[in-house]
């Protein structure tokens, strides 16, 4: 028999409830079978002085009603595809409002979006840090792979190569990629906001279609502003007076905003200002009402939270405050499609929420700009920070005192600077010419280069398994993964090569309608055991089943 956990006597009926073919049970497997199917309702009845689950029926609820068992709780169905907003899913043409976002250098990789966009939701490809020709190779696959699926791929924000920012923009007009996942913003940039205009079109009785979608990832308010507005008008001006879009365009890219959703990135792996989710959705959320009264957009641009979404409860939470949606990141780079490698995969189902660190950012150095990665088996955070430090001390390598050069050159480079500076030299002069011309009147930032060097091989390193690499593995992780191994401990899931990201994705979207069907049940006054409730992960093939 099964009674309310922590009270002391029974909640006041809501209704009654008539049978019409089985009678209730009581036990823990008959409540668990009975919340678990999400497209059915659960009826909560007193029944001998305990609490039983029925199924099928009439319930007539209020206090109008006599016959029949006493009703302690009801809950509707609940299924997994009416989380979030139905507007992310409309747009996107996705089942369920989930994506998984972007990590840079592949290993958000092509099996990721393809795996993804067959199971009803998208993958943002990471290509951030990877060549032109490879992202184009990548979309080509993609293109090819889901058909009308949806997919996106991932344009970050380069400060430092604003002309590689601008080439890839140019390569995802070409390919007609339909959706960006906007990363690492500082401020709107000619590139982010060529690819939004450029996909405007005029439809049928004046209907403006945007072609081209943006998902963008933001933490700070003035930037979600930025990307909650309208394309600014310096950069529409520029844009304009290069050829780069039309006068058209323009007039219609002002009736929307840059982005058509924002992710919340709350507390996550890799760019990240390390901020609570509790606090910064609810911000977010409140100015993006805020600007959607001033601007009147006819579709209101949605926003969904990223960062520490790792099991059910904190899915269930997302969803609960008001995300239209949720992404996950540090847990997709366990799985085994993501472009990391097993080593990797290993040290990341082994570590624990406190396991990670921040460390200085290849891609932003000379800003200070710090990405969050593994601590737990690696030095790369502390010999990354060495380098930042002797980079803000010194105008040149030559200035470093020599005991301080030589230890550099042992440890993290493991060869003398100049033979570091001759392959930093030969990349960037495929990769950027401008960046060598400023090098050589610039010692202090041919030192940075050649410190980026370091910074920018050591993921490349944890990706490709490097034997002799392993304390210079740089692996982008939050506190999500430590909070997801800890969920899946005791599970097929524990180990990392059960993990697949579509596996992950239904656990996460059916655990979560399972965490809110309890929840709804204590609203009610209906506090049931642990033993009441499918709280383990399932296999992927059992909960898709579930779900389906």
């Amino acid at each position: 028999m099964i009674h309310p956990a922590g009270t002391d006597g029974s909640p006041p009926p809501l209704g009654h409830w008539l049978p019409n073919g089985p009678q209730p049970t009581d036990t823990p497997e008959g409540f668990q079978a009975a919340i678990g199917d999400l497209r059915a309702p659960v009826v909560v009845v007193h029944d001998n002085g305990g609490l039983a689950v029925a199924r099928g029926g009439t319930v007539t609820l209020g206090t109008a009603a006599k016959e029949g068992r006493p009703v302690a709780a009801y809950l509707p169905p609940l299924p997994a595809e009416q989380l979030g907003d139905p507007a992310f899913r409309h747009d996107h043409g996705v089942r369920f409002a989930y994506m998984t976002g972007a990590m840079a250098n592949g290993i958000a990789s092509v099996e990721i979006a393809e795996a993804m966009s067959r199971a009803g939701m998208f993958g943002s490809y990471g290509a951030a840090g990877l060549s032109l020709e490879r992202i184009g190779t990548a979309i080509d696959r993609m293109k090819a792979s889901v058909g009308d699926g949806p997919y996106c791929v991932n344009l970050i924000h380069s400060p430092n190569e604003p002309a590689h920012e601008m080439a890839t923009a140019e390569l995802l007009l070409k390919k007609g990629v339909p959706l960006v996942e906007a990363s690492a913003y500082l401020d709107l940039t000619p590139a982010i906001v060529r690819y939004r205009i450029a996909g405007f079109r005029g439809g049928v009785g004046g209907l403006v279609v945007p072609l081209n979608r943006v998902v963008a990832k933001v933490s700070r308010t003035e930037v979600a502003t930025k990307f909650l507005s309208p394309p600014p008008e310096r950069i529409v001006k520029e844009l304009l007076a290069a050829g780069h879009v039309t006068p058209q365009q323009v007039a219609m890219a002002a009736r929307f905003p840059v982005a058509d959703d924002v992710t919340v990135e709350a507390d996550s792996g890799g760019h990240t200002d390390n901020r609570p989710a509790i606090t910064l959705l609810p911000t977010i959320i409140a100015l993006r009402d805020r600007l959607q009264a001033q601007f009147k957009y006819a579709s209101p641009p949605r926003v969904g939270l990223a960062g520490g979404i790792a099991t059910p409860a904190s899915v269930a939470g997302a969803f609960a405050m008001g995300a239209a949606y949720v992404v996950t990141g540090s847990v997709n780079q366990a799985c085994v499609e993501s472009g990391s490698s097993d080593g990797v995969r290993k040290m990341l189902a082994e570590a624990g929420q406190a396991d990670v660190i921040m460390a200085p950012a290849a891609d932003m150095f000379e800003m200070g700009v710090k990405v969050q990665v593994l601590k737990r088996g690696t030095m790369f955070a502390m010999r990354a920070q060495k380098l930042y430090d002797l980079y803000k001390s010194y105008t040149s390598w030559e200035a470093i005192p020599a005991a301080e050069r030589v230890q550099v050159e042992k440890t993290q480079f493991r060869a003398t600077f100049e033979e570091v500076w001759a392959l930093t030299r030969d990349f960037w002069a495929k990769r950027e010419p401008a960046q060598l011309a400023k090098a050589e009147t610039d010692p202090r930032h041919r030192m940075a280069l050649v410190f980026r060097w370091y910074l920018g091989l050591s993921s490349r390193w944890a990706n490709a398994g490097e034997a002799g690499r392993l304390v210079d593995y740089q692996v982008w992780c939050g506190p999500a993964m430590g909070a997801f191994n800890e969920w899946a401990k005791g599970s097929h899931l524990e180990q990392p090569q059960n993990r697949t990201v579509v596996g992950v994705a239904l656990n996460l979207l059916y655990g979560a309608c399972v965490v809110l069907r309890r929840q709804a049940l204590r609203q009610q006054g209906v506090n049931l055991p642990d033993a009441c409730f499918p709280l383990r992960p399932l296999p992927a093939e059992e909960v898709a089943a579930r779900l389906a």
